[in-house]
């Protein structure tokens, strides 16, 4: 049986109420006007719930088409990383090739490079290719993950290689093992890597600002960014805006948390 230990839980419940507090101060300035948002002391309960400001934002700007966008691209990248990254992984943990760990060092090491170094010459490369201002320029670029493919290696490396030679023996193919032993056994860390490149690609700022100038084409970020003028900024209806953004996120993380902390834990066990 568990000991309690009351020394431990007290400062875990204080630290996680001190996280939360920004979301509750964010659900709170959502139903103010503009004035109250940064009233001192801070009213955490407004008085005059401002509900309207949950209409307004969806009223003001095409706030609808950018969450269908942001939607749109979330889901396509995550899929497609889902994809790659447990093939690169399969491959780099469970096939014999030549240099194979070197290769898996050098592609990993790509995480290490700052994404400004890279910015310029991958804007260039996408311009020349006609890509700028098209949802698959974003697509291609993030369809590809070395974090995710490290994620997954790790897990695969904790399957018996005895399952895998096994299933050779009995004349399954590689695509034939990744699919019917692999995939059912990941299921851990591909809910892991939902949540991670969901969350990335649902926040992403930079690279929608970067790629995509057609204001039909905005994702949410950019859109909540559209509140904010050259002398004054909205700040009741970016915190509304906000509020309904972190919804899919919730939702997803809900959906997959039963997996999370097990995939965790996982991809840590052996390396």
């Amino acid at each position: 049986m568990v000991k309690r230990r009351p020394y431990l839980i007290i400062p875990l419940l204080f630290s996680s109420a001190l996280m939360l507090m920004p979301f509750v101060w964010m659900l709170s300035a959502s139903l103010k006007t503009n004035v109250d948002v940064f009233q001192f002391p801070i009213q955490w309960i407004p008085k005059d719930p401002q509900w309207s400001n949950y209409v307004t934002i969806w009223s003001k700007i095409k706030f609808g088409l950018y969450y269908f966008n942001t939607i749109k691209l979330t889901v396509i990248i995550t899929l497609a990383q889902l994809l790659t990254c447990s093939l690169a992984a399969y491959a780099f943990a469970k096939i014999q090739f030549p240099e194979r760990n070197a290769l898996f060092v050098a592609y990993i090491a790509t995480m290490i490079v700052p994404f400004q170094v890279v910015m310029i010459p991958q804007f260039i490369l996408l311009r020349n290719l006609g890509l700028v201002n098209k949802h698959l320029a974003l697509i291609l670029l993030q369809a590809f993950s070395p974090f995710g493919v490290f994620l997954m290696r790790q897990f695969y490396l904790s399957v018996p290689n005895e399952l895998v030679e096994a299933a050779r023996i009995d004349g399954l193919n590689e695509f034939g093992i990744y699919a019917k032993i692999m995939l059912p056994l990941s299921k851990p860390a591909l809910a892991s890597l939902t949540i991670f490149t969901f969350v990335f690609v649902w926040n992403d700022f930079l690279g929608p600002l970067i790629y995509l100038h057609s204001g039909d084409l905005r994702t949410i970020q950019l859109g909540i960014r559209m509140f904010i003028s050259q002398y004054s900024a909205e700040y009741a209806l970016i915190m509304a805006a906000s509020v309904c953004s972190l919804i899919p996120v919730i939702i997803v993380f809900l959906a997959c948390q039963k997996y999370f902390v097990e995939g965790i834990s996982l991809t840590g066990l052996k390396g």
